[in-house]
C-alpha cells in the first residue's frame, strides 16, 4: 500500500507534473465529447485532415508572437472550408479531397518550420510539449475547452439528431449545414485544446478511440457520452503517471493506454467483445446440436 501511495503521490510534488495533468484531464475529457459524434457521423478522417492542417498556423503563430490557439484555429477552419470548397465544385470524392487538403496543409507546415528562423521544436509540434505548458497555456486550453464542452453540452440533442438522422433534423425545423458547420467549429477547437497535451499527430487518436471504445459499451447516446469521458480520462491519467515513471513521452503514453483500454474493451465488453460473441457462439452450437 505504501508503494502505491508513493507512486501515486511523487508526480505531484513537481509543479510541471501537477500542469501536465490539468492539461491532459481537460484535453481528454473535450475529446471524448466530441469523439462520439465523431465516431457516429464518420467523420474520422476529418478529425486527422484536422489536426495536421493547423500546423502552419502553429507556426506563424509562433513567428507572430500571438498565441499559437488563434493560428491553429484559422487554419483548422481554412482546412474545412478548402475541403468543403473541392468538394462542392468538384467531382472529386470526399475523402480524396481531405487527402489532398490536410497533406498540402501538413506539408506547408513542415516547410515553414525548417525554413522559418525561430526556436520552434517541430517534435514539440507534432507529439506535444505537456510537460513544459506555461501558466498562459493552461489558461487558453482551460477557456477553449470550457467553451467547447459547454457549447457541445448545451446543444446535445440537437448535434446528436444531425448525427443519427439529418434529415430528420431538416424537417422539424433545424438548418443541418448550420449544424455541422457548429459541429466542425468545435472540432476545430477541441484540436487546439489537445494540441498541447498530444501534438498533431496524435491528436486524431484522442479524437477517435474514446467514442469507438465506448461504441462497444452501449449503444445507448447518453451514456456513451458518460463511457468516453470516463475511458478518455483514466487513459489520460494511466498514461500521464506512467510517462513521468517510466521516463516515456507523455502524448505517447496516453495515447497508448487508451489503445489498450479499448482493447480490453474489445476482447471483454459484455455484449459486443469478442470473449462474449464466441462464447454465445459456442452456447447456440451447442444448443442446436443438442436439440
Amino acid at each position: 500500500m505504501a508503494e502505491i501511495l508513493y507512486w501515486l503521490l511523487e508526480p505531484l510534488q513537481f509543479g510541471f507534473m501537477q500542469r501536465a495533468l490539468l492539461i491532459s484531464l481537460t484535453a481528454a475529457l473535450v475529446c471524448s465529447v466530441l469523439s462520439c459524434w465523431v465516431t457516429l457521423i464518420g467523420w474520422s478522417l476529418l478529425g486527422d485532415a484536422v489536426s495536421h492542417a493547423v500546423l502552419p498556423g502553429v507556426v506563424l503563430a509562433y513567428v507572430l508572437a500571438i498565441p499559437f490557439s488563434a493560428g491553429a484555429f484559422v487554419f483548422g477552419a481554412l482546412a474545412v472550408a478548402m475541403i468543403g470548397a473541392i468538394r462542392n465544385t468538384t467531382r472529386i470524392k470526399g475523402d480524396a479531397a481531405i487527402g489532398v487538403v490536410f497533406t498540402g496543409l501538413f506539408a506547408l507546415g513542415v516547410v515553414l518550420v525548417s525554413r522559418i528562423p525561430s526556436e520552434i521544436d517541430l517534435q514539440h509540434i507534432l507529439f506535444g510539449n505537456v510537460l513544459g505548458v506555461s501558466d498562459s497555456d493552461i489558461l487558453q486550453v482551460l477557456v477553449i475547452g470550457a467553451l467547447t464542452l459547454g457549447v457541445a453540452l448545451y446543444k446535445r440533442r440537437d448535434l446528436t439528431l444531425y448525427a443519427f438522422d439529418p434529415t430528420h433534423a431538416h424537417a422539424i425545423g433545424l438548418n443541418p449545414r448550420r449544424i455541422g458547420a457548429l459541429l466542425l467549429t468545435m472540432l476545430a477547437l477541441t484540436v487546439v485544446v489537445a494540441l498541447q497535451a498530444v501534438g498533431v499527430i496524435l491528436v486524431t487518436a484522442m479524437l477517435i478511440t474514446p467514442g469507438a471504445t465506448a461504441l462497444l459499451v452501449t449503444r445507448r447516446f447518453g451514456r456513451m457520452l458518460v463511457v468516453s469521458a470516463l475511458f478518455s480520462t483514466l487513459g489520460a491519467l494511466a498514461g500521464t503517471y506512467a510517462s513521468f515513471h517510466l521516463d516515456t513521452a507523455t502524448g505517447g503514453t496516453i495515447v497508448l493506454c487508451q489503445a489498450i483500454l479499448f482493447l480490453v474493451v474489445y476482447l471483454a465488453a459484455p455484449q459486443q467483445g469478442i470473449v462474449a460473441t464466441a462464447l454465445r457462439t459456442r452456447r447456440r452450437r451447442a444448443a442446436a446440436a443438442a436439440s
